[in-house]
């Protein structure tokens, strides 16, 4: 039993930053949304 590992270790855990992948997550969508709402507005000035 002298090869058993604490499983509260964690030793394979990368180093994250949640927040920041969070914000860039939120960042990255508006910034499509942004897109699709301003290709949107240019289409409807063409048909019209």
């Amino acid at each position: 039993m002298e090869n058993v590992r604490d499983p509260r270790e964690h030793l394979n855990e990368e180093p994250r930053d949640d927040l920041m992948d969070v914000a860039i997550g939120f960042g990255g969508f508006f910034g499509v949304l942004t897109v699709i709402f301003a290709a949107a507005v240019i289409i409807k000035f063409v048909i019209s």
